[in-house]
Order: C-alpha cells, then sequence, then structure tokens
C-alpha cells in the first residue's frame, strides 16, 4: 500500500477507479508495481536540449518502462503512473525490486520508454 502522505494527486489525467484511467489497479484502487523487472538493456540516449521535460511529453510514457537520464546522476528504470504539471511518480527500479518515488521534471536531463 502506498502512504498517504506520498500517494500522488489524481488531478488532470483522470482518478483511479473512473472512466479513462489506463492503470493498473490492486485492491481498493492502488496503483501497483509492475510484476516483473525491467528491459535488461539500456536504451541509447535521445538528444535533448530542453530546460525542462514537457508534461506532456512524458505522459506519452505512463504505464510502460522508461528510461531516465537524471541531470548530474546515474540513469534509471521508472515505470511513470503520475505525471503532473510539474513532477511524476511511479516506481524505480533499485536493482532488485520497485520502490514508489517522484521528482520534477526539471530535473530530468531525457528518458525514452519503450
Amino acid at each position: 500500500m502506498i502512504p498517504l502522505a506520498i500517494q500522488p494527486p489524481f488531478g488532470p489525467l483522470g482518478i483511479p477507479g473512473q472512466p479513462g484511467f489506463p492503470g493498473q489497479q490492486g485492491q481498493q484502487g492502488q496503483l501497483q508495481a509492475p510484476t516483473s523487472p525491467p528491459p535488461s538493456t539500456i536504451p541509447a540516449m535521445p538528444f535533448t536540449s530542453t530546460l525542462a521535460v514537457d508534461p506532456g511529453a512524458i505522459s506519452g510514457c505512463l504505464f510502460r518502462y522508461t528510461y531516465i537520464w537524471p541531470r548530474g546522476g546515474p540513469g534509471f528504470w521508472f515505470y511513470p503512473v503520475f505525471v503532473g504539471r510539474t513532477s511524476v511518480s511511479g516506481f524505480r527500479w533499485n536493482g532488485f525490486f520497485w520502490t514508489f518515488s517522484g521528482f520534477d521534471l526539471n530535473r530530468i536531463e531525457s528518458f525514452t520508454c519503450v
């Protein structure tokens, strides 16, 4: 279960349990992490030259394995379940299992989803 304090605010993209919301849901409308690890190969980093990732662009990666290259850190696999105006939240692969996390879109240098 996701603690209430870090549960994403389901705003413009939909409400779990309502028509049109594309999420994978568990009991009581909770979003669930993927049941398998991400791909074993890291994709090539696409060229980008933006100050922040557009929410509309990364929303195309909702509920898909997504590789994130953050500004000033190593890349990682992510499974986004919510995209807001300035942030994204979902499940991050730590090498062994998925953990819920979120961060600002302006901290992402590039991303690609598979």
